[in-house]
């Protein structure tokens, strides 16, 4: 017999625990939680790691300690979703019988999909911070550089937070210049889309900031295989159909992402849909087809920028839409496709981006230029988010 939940949660991460939290803030008693792991993080500090602006045990707690009291906590990966018996299956064989789901359990890194990549930051000379035990080996190999070539690379496609391929870069080259090697270092980003990032007035701050250091900025380009024996990245570029062979002695790169292949396997995406994201109404975050079925996060097939950001809207946004739907009531609330991304442009000031899902401003306080490089910012990115989001966030108070 399957165990049964008024709602269930597939991912215990920022998606997962704050949504139970405010769930049971808004008074849903039956709520479990599935999650196998054993730690929760804090993505957005890899790159302050990764920047040798933080130390790992700062970014990571123990995970039962945060979820909510009265949350079930279901210790096991789901496998799959049966929408017609509302039953999910777990590794481990078992079922959990849901009234309602929600399905927030993030992204997989596709490191297969470039050949050599998985091998390449696992060698001596390679690191991605957006694994945690390999954000400290990124500053370990950036830090002790004082000559030759660093190449940062992004994906194209949906990823976690998008800029945040090009944060340690920036923590790097303030770091090179004040050990007064920057100008012995050839510093290569790889960018798949036009510009740095998409926002006109967040690409004007940032090429001030790639023009200072003195980057090397490869527009429309993408890495497509890795030799790690010889420190080879071959990237090219997607208009002219180019290659190109750069040397590196550091590699700092983002894998692709998509959905896990689980959830790719289920009916829960759209049938045109490679990546696997979940087919929701991008305002409401119910799935299309099945009104008991939500998505949030990374895994939501919604077109705003993944971020943490992004997140705190879409807890709001789903918590009251499904607590209405519970009781037959209208969805009174939107999601408006907000995001944020702040550029850590230095090793004290950053780049705050807040945008829509069309890429244009949407500043928390109407008229104010965040995007303007600032230490303010930096002190809320790097001392007040983590507060926030271990003491408010995921207890569903922010």
């Amino acid at each position: 017999m399957a165990t049964q939940h008024e709602v269930v949660i597939i991912g215990g991460g920022n998606a997962g625990i704050s949504l139970a939290a405010r769930l049971q803030r808004y008074g849903v008693k039956d709520v479990a939680v599935i999650e196998p792991r054993d730690h929760h993080f804090f993505q957005p500090l890899f790159s302050h790691i990764a920047g040798g602006r933080a130390a790992a045990k700062e970014a990571v707690r123990p995970q039962e300690p945060l979820i909510p009291k009265g949350v079930a906590w279901i210790r096991d990966s789901a496998s799959g979703v049966d929408t017609d018996a509302n039953l999910v299956t777990l590794a481990s064989g078992a079922t959990v019988a849901y009234g309602q789901l929600v399905v927030c359990p993030g992204l997989q890194y596709d490191w297969d999909d470039v050949p050599g990549l998985a091998e390449a930051v696992y060698s001596p000379n390679g690191a991605s911070h957006y694994e945690f035990e390999l954000a400290p080996k990124a500053w370990t190999l950036l830090s002790g550089l004082t000559s030759g070539t660093a190449v940062f690379t992004m994906p194209a496609g949906p990823i976690k937070c998008g800029g945040a391929a090009q944060k340690p870069m920036y923590l790097a080259c303030d770091y090179w210049r004040e050990q007064g090697v920057l100008d012995k270092i050839r510093v290569v980003m790889v960018q798949p889309y036009p510009t740095v990032f998409g926002v006109a007035e967040v690409d004007r701050e940032l090429d001030r900031k790639i023009a200072e250091y003195g980057i090397e900025l490869r527009t429309n380009s993408e890495l497509v295989s890795v030799d790690a024996a010889s420190q080879k990245a071959t990237i090219r570029n997607t208009e002219s159909g180019a290659e190109e062979n750069l040397r590196y002695d550091v590699l700092n790169a983002v894998p692709p992402q998509s959905a896990p292949d689980w959830l790719k396997a289920t009916n829960l995406p759209a049938p045109d849909d490679a990546g696997g994201f979940v087919e929701v109404d991008r305002q409401t975050l119910r799935h299309i087809r099945f009104h008991n079925v939500w998505s949030l996060g990374d895994a939501a097939g919604t077109t705003n920028s993944k971020s943490g950001g992004a997140l705190r809207k879409q807890t709001k946004v789903l918590a009251k839409n499904l607590v209405a739907a519970r009781k037959g009531k209208p969805l009174p609330a939107k999601y408006n496709g907000y995001s944020v991304c702040p550029f850590t442009v230095s090793r004290n000031t950053v780049v705050f981006a807040e945008f829509d899902d069309r890429y244009r401003p949407m500043p928390t306080i109407p008229r104010v230029p965040t995007w303007n490089e600032s230490k303010l910012s930096w002190v809320m990115d790097r001392d007040i988010f983590p507060q926030v989001y271990w003491n408010l966030i995921l207890k569903g108070r922010a």
